[in-house]
């Protein structure tokens, strides 16, 4: 019988996938807690079972006594040195008590405790396999909408949900839909792990990245920074770690067939993929993309940047409710002033300023047409720039 109970047991561990020590100290803190109910409530008793046989035996604490007067509680010296000779008078020793029966109610009880010792081991075991997947994606199927928690969400062994501050706007959702979601938050609670998932958040986007392009999955190509604007656009950094790698290249892939996986994925969302660079300013004249820039000076103490443009492409580097520039600040970490070069004509010249750099086509020779008009200036000369340089 041991045997078959073991080999139940082992079957049971197997199909939970909880481990066979989990469910042996469930059984054990069971029958303890049926011994006491029936056999004595007051008593210090521990409960063994063998691993191998799957007998069980109850323990119990006794103090060693000359005459007995509490026998739950106390064992006679006359006793105890038949098989412990070394026994002194108020030693603590551990005797079993294993009834022959626990009875009907007290097996009831074990099941009891059993069953929920197991379901709280299963969800452990699930609390942990989500919680090791924070900062994660997985794919999930909608289940259920509730219009004021948010989207409930299947995840095979765990529910996710999707709250409203967490969706991309604009975004509906239906009954069975797969979608990829990031793992943003895995708590413990009575009915089961809570997993608070998201579609809005900036890594989701890096996540996605990663799963499609392999050069930022085998560190190739590494993700920067990301600028997210949820359901309306995001700006991507992105730096190659390996000489002769076009990190742009790699994330847009051939014809656009990587990016576009993952605009599929967020669906009208617009991605631009930026070239990270340690040179601040050219970094911000990249993030300013699609717009062309001019010129950027950079103040390192005030950690801003003042950008100028041609008067045409002034609407475009600002973007619509001023969400292009918005994005490249968040994107580069400075601040960021746009003025067009017809407002920039009229105030002090930037090339008088701390850090002049050009950062259009032609850089190095608009940089040095720059760099001569000031000494010349301070020559007490002037030339005019090439119309490259303007």
């Amino acid at each position: 019988m041991a045997s078959e109970f073991m080999s139940a047991l082992t079957q049971l561990c197997n199909e939970k996938n909880i481990a066979k020590e989990v469910v042996i100290g469930a059984i054990e803190a069971a029958l303890i807690s049926a011994y006491k109910r029936n056999f004595g409530a007051t008593q210090n008793v521990t409960a063994r079972i063998d691993p191998e046989t799957g007998e069980a035996h109850i323990y119990a604490q006794k103090k060693v006594v000359a005459q007995v007067t509490d026998p739950r509680q106390e064992i006679a010296l006359a006793d105890v040195r038949a098989v412990k000779p070394d026994v002194q008078l108020d030693d603590i020793v551990e005797v079993e008590t294993t009834p022959k029966d626990f009875g009907r109610i007290a097996a009831q009880t074990a099941k009891q405790v059993v069953t929920q010792r197991l379901r709280e081991a299963e969800r452990e075991v699930v609390y942990n396999e989500y919680a090791d997947r924070e900062a994660d994606i997985v794919t999930g199927t909608v289940q259920r909408i509730d219009p004021n928690k948010g989207v409930i969400i299947d995840l095979n062994r765990a529910e996710g949900l999707l709250p409203p501050s967490e969706q991309i706007p604009g975004e509906t959702y239906h009954i069975g839909q797969r979608l990829k979601v990031y793992i943003m938050e895995v708590q413990r609670s009575s009915k089961g792990p809570q997993v608070t998932v998201s579609r809005a958040h900036r890594h989701l986007v890096r996540r996605l990245f990663e799963l499609e392009v392999p050069e930022i999955h085998n560190g190739t190509v590494e993700i920067k920074s990301i600028a997210r604007e949820p359901g309306s656009r995001t700006k991507v950094a992105v730096a190659a770690r390996q000489e002769g790698v076009d990190p742009v290249g790699s994330c847009v892939g051939q014809r656009g067939v990587r990016i576009q996986n993952v605009l599929n994925e967020l669906g009208n969302e617009k991605i631009d993929v930026i070239q990270w660079s340690p040179d601040p300013v050219r970094f911000v004249a990249n993030a300013l993309s699609p717009a062309q820039v001019q010129q950027v000076e950079i103040d390192e103490e005030e950690r801003t940047a003042t950008v100028i443009v041609d008067d045409k492409q002034l609407s475009l580097a600002i973007g619509k409710e001023g969400q292009n520039a918005r994005l490249a600040a968040k994107l580069t970490g400075w601040r960021i002033d746009i003025k067009s070069s017809s407002v920039a004509a009229h105030e002090p010249a930037i090339a008088k300023k701390k850090k002049p750099v050009m950062t259009t086509g032609g850089e190095e020779e608009s940089l040095l047409a720059v760099r001569l008009q000031e000494a010349l200036k301070e020559a007490g000369e002037q030339i005019p720039l090439s119309s490259n340089a303007q």
